[in-house]
């Protein structure tokens, strides 16, 4: 099966909200407020029946982490973990399920392997629902791919302390990410065996995790995000192992969706079944969450968040001492969602000068690359360390971030403070 044409997110939407109002789609715990929103963004402005309601906040569980989480590689953030990036330094271009950071709605589940099973169902299948053992997915013919997940918040702490603008949400700086080689079976291979219909537009993937429930007591249920057919046809893997190994619960034994380059909600772990859909799709995670939404964007929000953007970091812990004279290697990362790494380069006067670093890393799409510099400081004293990244887009990362009200896709250049002593 090949993947279908390029996908254009806004016409996407667009039709998908004609569909909606018109009674052709379903849109189950999305807002009343939400749908007469992004209508009015597509030009839609019309009578809409009522839903659910989802506000928009922010569960108050505890972290129900499975793994180890120690001091010096990880920062507990909630049900989150986020991973020290300086922590990064001597682990190679993969990051060990040990140091991937940790995202979880609720809590990690566990689950047996042996009595797990995916549901394929929706009437976008030319039969009924089809059912799928771990067994039998490892029959299927198997795909690897080394892909990063980040999470659309990565950065979200550096709107406040860079640019001064506070967001709600958790405070990541830059450790919501980690790369990792996936193995596991094509999404299209597995639509494809369940008799995928040629009349589908959406398929939705669901976890197994406990229901999300808002602050306010409101159930979205399990977390969901619908895919568009196009996407799904194209690199997106129905994954059960994780760097060699089987995924750890944490990472959403036994059985996640990863979807490269995209934004992280888009990979659900965990994964219990799939809709297939010949109606467009709505959940509270691409109507309510996972838009922009601000004075710089549209009132009714944006189209809902795809890929990833830009960003660099240095694998060196915040406020650092280096000593001065002293002759020192600085190391980093930096990664797309648009295209592969083309060029870092470095600043060691806030931006004054800039000089290519070195490459470690063939840039590969979806994945990062490691580089270094040497820096011998002169004068102690406090100072700022600065890194850019160009992609084969063409795109370079920017001096500021155009604010949103949920702090997504923060993709500024970072400013690294250390001291010189």
């Amino acid at each position: 099966m090949t993947p279908l044409e390029p996908i254009d997110e806004t016409a996407y939407d667009r039709r998908r909200l004609r569909q909606w109002i018109a009674g052709e789609a379903r849109a189950d715990g999305v807002a009343r407020r939400d749908l007469l929103r992004l209508a009015a963004a597509a030009g839609l402005a019309t009578a809409v029946p009522a839903v659910g309601h989802a506000p928009r906040a922010h569960a108050a569980t505890s972290p129900g982490i499975v793994k180890p989480l120690p001091d010096d590689v990880f920062t507990v953030r909630g049900t989150n973990a986020e991973t020290r990036f300086d922590a990064l330094a001597d682990t190679g271009p993969l990051t060990p399920a040990s140091h991937f950071f940790v995202r979880n709605h609720t809590t990690t589940p566990r689950l047996a392997a042996a009595a797990w099973r995916l549901t394929v169902w929706g009437d976008g299948l030319t039969g009924g629902a089809r059912e799928f053992t771990l067994a039998e997915l490892k029959k299927l013919p198997s795909t690897t791919r080394t892909a990063f997940v980040e999470c659309a918040g990565n950065g979200r702490s550096l709107f406040q302390t860079q640019q001064g603008q506070p967001v709600p949400g958790t405070a990541w700086t830059l450790g919501a990410i980690g790369t990792a080689r996936w193995r596991g079976v094509r999404l299209a291979e597995v639509l494809r065996r369940a008799g995928l219909s040629r009349r589908a537009v959406d398929v939705m993937p669901r976890g197994l995790d406990d229901d999300y429930v808002t602050a306010d007591g409101t159930n979205l249920g399990r977390v969901r995000r619908p895919l568009p057919l196009a996407k799904a046809l194209d690199d997106v893997l129905l994954a059960y192992e994780m760097n060699g190994e089987p995924l750890p619960p944490d990472h959403g034994r036994p059985v996640r969706v990863v979807v490269p380059s995209w934004v992280g909600i888009a990979s659900i772990k965990w994964v219990g079944d799939i809709e297939v859909s010949t109606a467009p799709l709505l959940s509270p995670w691409n109507t309510d969450f996972y838009r922009l939404f601000g004075a710089h964007h549209p009132a009714e929000g944006s189209a809902p968040l795809t890929r990833q953007t830009l960003k660099s970091a240095f694998e060196l812990p915040w406020n650092a001492t280096l000593r001065a004279g002293a002759r020192h290697r600085l190391t980093g990362r930096s990664w797309s969602g648009g295209g592969t790494v083309a060029r870092v380069d470095v600043s060691t006067d806030q931006g004054a000068t800039w000089h290519r670093a070195r490459l470690h890393d063939v840039p590969r799409r979806g994945s990062w690359v490691r580089w270094s510099t040497d820096w011998r400081p002169r004068t102690p004293g406090p100072a700022t360390l600065l890194a850019r990244a160009t992609d084969t887009t063409g795109r370079t990362q920017p001096p500021t971030t155009v604010h949103n009200t949920q702090g997504y896709l923060f993709d500024a250049v970072v400013r690294h403070p250390v001291t010189v002593g």
